[in-house]
């Protein structure tokens, strides 16, 4: 299983859709963690499972989402709401409440993944205003069994290798 995850496109259009084409044949579900500032049923928007951000203010958006991936649960969300500037232990809990394994957030536009106490968390940056790194940044999860590997990639699809993490979920 493939997931596609962007987050913080704040206003992108273009981006979005190729970022979508480009994977269409390979990733089995895309997500965007949020603050895509487009309304919900915007055609830049059509292949993404989308959450609200603190910068959406069109439409209505759900704060987060849980879907199945094979036998693990991914929980999204944008991550304002939990904190994540200054924590990833609120969103942690939150999903330990959700029985989720794998959880997904933006917000902070600083591209990123860990094992925390066997639950893999990645925050694929931003398509638009990243931060920390000069690359504007999405990821692509995949994800068999217990072994998960959370690939980098920039806007122009040229992979980042140094960010790439292959881990062992419980």
């Amino acid at each position: 299983m493939k997931v596609l995850i962007v987050s913080d496109s704040h206003g992108l259009e273009n981006e979005l859709e190729t970022i979508a084409k480009r994977h269409e044949k390979d990733a089995d579900l895309n997500i965007h963690c949020g603050d895509s500032e487009l309304d919900p049923s915007h055609p830049a928007l059509a292949s993404y499972l989308t959450v609200k951000g603190n910068c959406d203010f069109y439409g209505e958006f759900k704060d987060e989402i849980v879907v199945p991936i094979g036998e693990r649960k991914l929980f999204f969300t944008h991550g304002h709401l939990y904190g994540i500037k200054q924590s990833l232990l609120n969103v942690y809990y939150r999903a330990e409440e959700l029985g989720a394994d794998i959880i997904c957030f933006g917000h902070s536009h600083i591209a990123g993944s860990e094992l925390m106490d066997g639950k893999l968390l990645i925050n694929p940056g931003s398509i638009r205003l990243p931060r920390v790194r000069r690359e504007k940044t999405y990821a692509i999860l995949s994800i068999d069994n217990h072994n998960a590997e959370v690939r980098f990639y920039d806007t122009d699809g040229q992979e980042i290798e140094s960010l790439t993490n292959h881990c062992r979920l419980p």
